[in-house]
């Protein structure tokens, strides 16, 4: 393929002189798919099929690639005039006319010149009403018998500027086109291969940038999509792009075959076009073909650094128990799991076990079990082991999202909606940090058609906002995190409970994974969620009673450093104090850490705010809690 094509594939240009690339592609077995049927892409086989019976097409889609054809040169990529010429050229066309609103009228191939002139057309933009002179020039070549010609209108979705709210001008030059797909005449005998018509092609972004009565319910008007290239033919343009990268020509036929199965398999979803500026950052990073994912990467998140790949990362999460542990407490069952799917990650062997992992996020933890024993700490944890910033966790509180239209916050309002040019707090943080854990907090509350929208996330790694844009999740760590499983209904449909403290960490880790199995597939019927979830689920144990201490120590050690922070002054916290406070917040561990807390706060924390207050001691001073006394429902602090 040449550079000319390369450097700006949207120009048309002459199909001699497109690519001289036409030798077979390097994978095999994929140019017969490419080339059936003519060597025509579907969507313009699709325009061949109809041609005898239709007069005006729309083509929408992917209309600013090149697509694959065979032309008599061989088989090129080629931008849509060109595939659009290639195809009518051998029914007997002698030309394009092109028209588009900044540059007006032109032919191709260049050298047809003779068809503007016989049309009476002169090249450029026509003076005057614009609508009129379009209007003119379509009916003149769709009545013009002496050969056959085309009129191509590109760039069609850039005419009018609403086409719900035409201007008079506007909906009578549509209301003219529409008159003029009901009458034109066939002009030539359907026999052979010519054509019948001088067929008017629009080409627009997606059909809807027409007026709707005009592209609707016309039977002498198809609409073809373009569609993007599918797997076979990501495989061809792979194998020919990987001509002149490097470290190829030293690949075995069987590697170089590979490489280009994992090109067109990260790619799906990407244009041609996309495709060759991958191929064209590989080549200015000196990426061998062997490497090309890390060239998909870099293009999808716009970020060429890989985080993930730096050896550091290792060490990190080697010694990560460590760290994790120093901040979440009786937790080393659910704190390795999740430092083995960490592992996972960073060695490249997520979804391993599939012909290819795509684009799925790096890693996926679903989080359950009690409330208050460190489902959320543990998600920070791991972002500041990964990322070294607690703010590189993205964290949704899923109760915000309960109704059904909620899901607008996520990834942005449908087109035509307020705000739809916004995008969604989802898709824009990660578009921002591509480099993330994204948590989803107390996902059971969420509403159960929020859930589906985490489907395509969890397979392909992608979500599309409301503006049309692609972010991609392949970078990311998502983390969910529930309480299910603490409950579970009766034959009466009363809630009632599931697990408690007297069950050991083996009975509570079966009984909560079949709850959140029953919960997917029986009450909100999407086993395929909990498919993709797999066995991704850390079940984390209740906070047992020696545990309770060393939390509640480290709570009070807080306390302690927040009075030397606020006050320069030392606190101190006697015996009788502490016998107090182990008997207050200790007594009912259903609430976990964050319970110990709460009432921590109620029997310490609010009576030393009030002894302080009434204090006001001097900086350097040291103090201690004596003795602490409940009179009359309200707890007091003696200090010393």
């Amino acid at each position: 393929m040449s550079e000319a094509i390369e450097s700006n594939p949207a120009d048309e240009r002459e199909p001699a002189g497109a690519s001289n690339d036409a030798d077979p592609p390097a994978q095999p077995g994929a140019e017969p798919a490419v080339t059936e049927a003519g060597g025509f892409p579907r969507w313009l086989r699709q325009l061949a099929q109809y041609l005898p019976v239709c007069s005006q097409f729309v083509v929408e889609g992917n209309i600013r690639d090149v697509h694959l054809v065979r032309s008599a040169d061989g088989l090129l990529l080629q931008p849509v005039v060109n595939c659009l010429w290639e195809l009518l050229r051998e029914r007997g066309c002698e030309g394009l006319i092109i028209h588009d609103r900044v540059s007006g009228v032109r032919v191709f191939p260049h050298d047809r010149r003779q068809v503007l002139d016989k049309l009476g057309l002169r090249p450029g933009r026509q003076k005057g009403n614009p609508f009129a002179a379009l209007q003119q020039q379509l009916e003149d070549v769709t009545a013009y018998r002496e050969f056959c010609c085309a009129y191509v209108i590109d760039y069609a979705s850039r005419l009018v500027a609403d086409p719900n709210h035409l201007e008079e001008a506007e909906y009578d030059f549509f209301a003219a086109c529409q008159k003029l797909a009901d009458t034109t005449h066939e002009l030539r005998r359907p026999d052979g291969d010519r054509l019948v018509f001088n067929p008017i092609v629009w080409l627009v972004d997606q059909s809807n940038d027409l007026p709707a009565w005009f592209v609707v319910a016309n039977d002498r008007i198809r609409t073809i999509v373009a569609d993007m290239p599918d797997q076979q033919a990501r495989l061809a343009v792979a194998g020919r792009l990987a001509r002149d990268l490097p470290g190829v020509d030293a690949m075995s036929d069987e590697d170089r075959s590979n490489a280009a199965a994992v090109f067109a398999s990260l790619t799906e979803g990407l244009t041609v076009r996309a495709m060759m500026q991958i191929r064209s950052m590989a080549r200015s990073q000196d990426l061998p073909f062997a490497q090309i994912a890390d060239a998909i990467r870099a293009y999808r998140v716009g970020i060429a650094d890989n985080p993930w790949r730096q050896s550091y990362l290792y060490e990190k999460i080697r010694s990560g128990d460590r760290e994790i542990t120093s901040s979440v407490k009786g937790q080393d069952r659910a704190v390795q799991q999740t430092l083995d799917i960490l592992k996972r990650s960073v060695t490249g062997l997520t979804a391993a076990q599939a012909s290819s992992s795509g684009n799925k996020p790096r890693g996926i933890l679903f989080f359950a079990g009690p409330t208050g024993v460190g489902k959320t700490e543990l998600a920070k944890a791991v972002t500041r082991l990964l990322f070294g910033d607690e703010q590189a966790c993205v964290r949704f509180d899923m109760s915000e999202f309960s109704s059904e239209h909620s899901d607008a916050r996520l990834i942005g309002a449908p087109p035509g909606y307020v705000g739809h040019d916004a995008g969604g707090e989802l898709v824009n943080a990660v578009r921002q940090r591509p480099f993330s854990v994204v948590l989803f907090d107390e996902i059971e509350k969420a509403h159960p058609r929020i859930l589906d929208k985490f489907l395509q996330m969890l397979d392909d790694g992608r979500l599309t906002d409301g503006r049309g844009d692609t972010v991609y999740f392949s970078e990311t760590v998502i983390i969910f995190t529930s309480n299910l499983g603490m409950y579970v209904r009766d034959d009466h449909g009363e809630p009632v409970l599931n697990v408690s403290q007297n069950d050991d960490y083996e009975e509570v880790s079966r009984k909560i994974h079949k709850a959140i199995g029953d919960h997917f597939r029986f009450q909100l019927q999407r086993p395929e969620l909990l498919n993709r979830i797999g066995d991704n689920i850390v079940v984390f144990d209740f906070i047992r009673k020696e545990l309770a201490h060393l939390i509640m120590n480290k709570m009070l050690g807080n306390v302690i450093a927040r009075v030397q922070d606020e006050h320069h002054v030392t606190l101190t916290i006697g015996e009788q104090p502490r016998a107090i406070l182990a008997e207050q917040c200790l007594s009912d561990l259903t609430h976990g850490g964050r319970g110990i807390g709460n009432r921590l706060e109620t029997v310490l924390i609010n009576p030393l705010a009030r002894a302080l207050f009434d204090l006001e001691p001097q900086a350097g001073q040291t103090i201690e809690i004596e003795r602490l006394s409940e009179e009359d429902g309200a707890f007091k602090v003696a200090l010393a």
